[in-house]
């Protein structure tokens, strides 16, 4: 197995070379979490891989089957509502520490926080769901500040106790509600780092040890004792010196050569790894990604990234620009073509590739 192999291997567990899985909330769970800082994005990540329309993803959202909030690194993402409870119990308290230093400066600390909290579940109840601003003006008549950052922190907060998850969008606002925890999945530490080491190599590898502590946002040593409760069900193989683990399920095919993917920005693709060398030529990283993390939307052909993407509407019409860094084939512009209708299909609207 080469550094291409283990491209393509990749497309086909992050199931971008097709699926049996059938409903968002399949498939944010056989991912583990998708990166959704980019919430436009997040969800054409999950309509490349499924096949279905913008609104098939926000209704998935609105419903609850899929939570948006912070967990993991810590950034928004996207998790099935089964599994919020057991990874909330796993990662939350590495990322309050995280969070512990900004807290104190900004004069937060845990009796106003846990006072937030019960503000925001009286004012939730009963299925209320409510935007930051009209939760930070809630707290800020009974005397707690809210300017600066704290109203992130005091959201975030709130959702890594298990307090506020997402609520249905109101027009182009965000909403929160209530978290139910009645009927998600709960496992101990050790049942979690499993099953997170298990979701994480089966959906995005081959990777290695050192990816999936970058993605997981655990210690390393957490993440040596979740690869090792794991590791019975994954293969594995030395390429470059480095030990890749991986699901032989997912392997590309022969059929899949020459696919083009007008692939989000921060996809699971590109971003879940450490080391991005397999797909993102040293030359070309500068065009793909900043110094200070922002992905830009990709073109990805057999595994390799080949150049980016951007969109425009203009009334019922999706415009999709490219830039390639290298001259196109004759033999892939009908692919381009093919990748441009699927996005059209996903928005519901005519969509041209320039």
């Amino acid at each position: 197995m080469s550094l291409d192999d283990i491209a393509k291997c990749r497309l086909g567990s992050q199931q971008l070379l097709g699926t049996s899985l059938t409903t968002p909330r399949q498939l944010v769970s056989y991912l583990g979490a998708i990166q959704a800082q980019d919430y436009a994005m997040a969800k054409w990540a999950i309509g490349i891989r499924l096949a279905i329309t913008e609104k098939q993803v926000e209704a998935a959202l609105n419903a609850g089957d899929i939570i948006r909030t912070h967990i993991l690194r810590p950034t928004w993402h996207f998790v099935s509502v089964d599994d919020i409870s057991w990874m909330l119990t796993l990662t939350a308290p590495h990322i309050k520490t995280v969070n512990n230093a900004m807290c104190r400066k900004f004069e937060l600390d845990t009796k106003i926080l846990n006072r937030c909290n019960a503000i925001i579940e009286k004012a939730l109840a009963g299925g209320i769901h409510l935007t930051r601003d009209e939760i930070m003006l809630l707290l800020d008549k009974k005397g707690i500040r809210t300017d600066d950052i704290r109203s992130a922190l005091i959201m975030m907060n709130a959702e890594l106790d298990g307090v506020v998850i997402n609520g249905a969008r109101r027009e182009k606002q965000f909403t929160y509600s209530l978290l139910d925890l009645s009927k998600a999945k709960a496992f101990n530490k050790e049942e979690g780092l499993a099953e997170l080491a298990k979701r994480y190599f089966i959906s995005h590898g081959p990777a290695t040890l050192q990816d999936f502590t970058w993605w997981s946002g655990l210690s390393v040593a957490n993440s040596k004792v979740a690869l090792s409760s794991a590791q019975s069900m994954l293969d594995s193989m030395i390429v470059a010196d480095k030990t890749y683990w991986f699901s032989n399920t997912h392997c590309y095919e022969q059929s899949a050569i020459n696919r083009i993917h007008f692939l989000p920005a921060f996809d699971e693709f590109t971003i879940s790894y450490k080391d991005r060398s397999a797909s993102i030529m040293p030359e070309v990283a500068r065009q793909v990604f900043t110094n200070n993390g922002i992905f830009k939307p990709m073109i990805v052909v057999n595994g390799q990234v080949i150049g980016i993407w951007k969109r425009t509407f203009k009334k019922d019409l999706a415009v999709i620009e490219t830039l390639f860094f290298d001259k196109v084939s004759k033999n892939k512009e009908q692919a381009i073509f093919k990748a441009g209708a699927a996005y059209g299909r996903y928005m519901e609207m005519e969509c041209i590739v320039k």
